[in-house]
């Protein structure tokens, strides 16, 4: 069994550079294709709607980010290099996998800072707090199924800690979600502050 918790094997949201010309996409998009991995470990179906998301969300990012990597080097250009397009698939996109990214770290900061709730709880917190006014009746009612199927919170800690000891997994996932939380309050800010839409 690994000694490494899963935080420490995927990029951290901590590591991915900001700079005065914005959050750089290629190490965001890095970071973001580890956070989806999380999702297997909640179980097969838990939320799979919401990976799925996130999955599409990060591909189109990352399919604007190739098609002109010196004008989107940052998430913010990216959106930027777009205003004069007919097409904003990249903007959208990131808008949408702003929101997912959000849900899941409200969802684990829930966790983190309060031991004694499962998760299932905290998730159904992030939920109403993020998504749901997103969602239609029947998301939102699938959106319930998969809330209740989470793990139980200590078979979901075992999955992630893979095997280290649980002081080291709550140090990485409190750095891990510091980095990832001060990210989406940035791109929520610029996408709603300069008028791109709405996370």
């Amino acid at each position: 069994m690994s000694s490494q918790p899963y935080f420490e094997t995927v990029k951290s949201f901590a590591d991915v550079p900001i700079t005065v010309d914005g959050v750089e996409t290629s190490l965001f998009l890095e970071a973001s294709e580890g956070l989806v991995q999380l999702f297997d470990l909640l179980g097969s179906g838990v939320f799979g709607f919401v990976q799925n998301d996130i999955k599409g969300n990060i591909g189109g990012v990352r399919t604007r980010y190739q098609a002109d990597s010196f004008s989107c080097s940052t998430l913010e250009n990216l959106v930027r290099s777009e205003v004069s397009l007919d097409d904003r698939h990249g903007t959208g996109c990131l808008i949408r996998l702003t929101r997912g990214l959000t849900f899941l770290c409200r969802a684990l900061q829930h966790m983190q800072n309060d031991p004694s709730v499962e998760l299932h709880v905290c998730f159904k917190r992030s939920y109403d707090e993020v998504l749901r006014q997103h969602h239609t009746f029947f998301v939102r009612s699938l959106a319930a199924v998969a809330v209740r199927a989470a793990p139980y919170r200590r078979d979901f800690y075992s999955r992630i800690s893979q095997g280290a000891p649980m002081e080291k997994l709550d140090a990485e996932l409190a750095k891990w979600l510091s980095g990832l939380d001060v990210i989406v309050k940035r791109l929520k800010g610029f996408i709603e502050g300069e008028g791109y839409g709405r996370v």
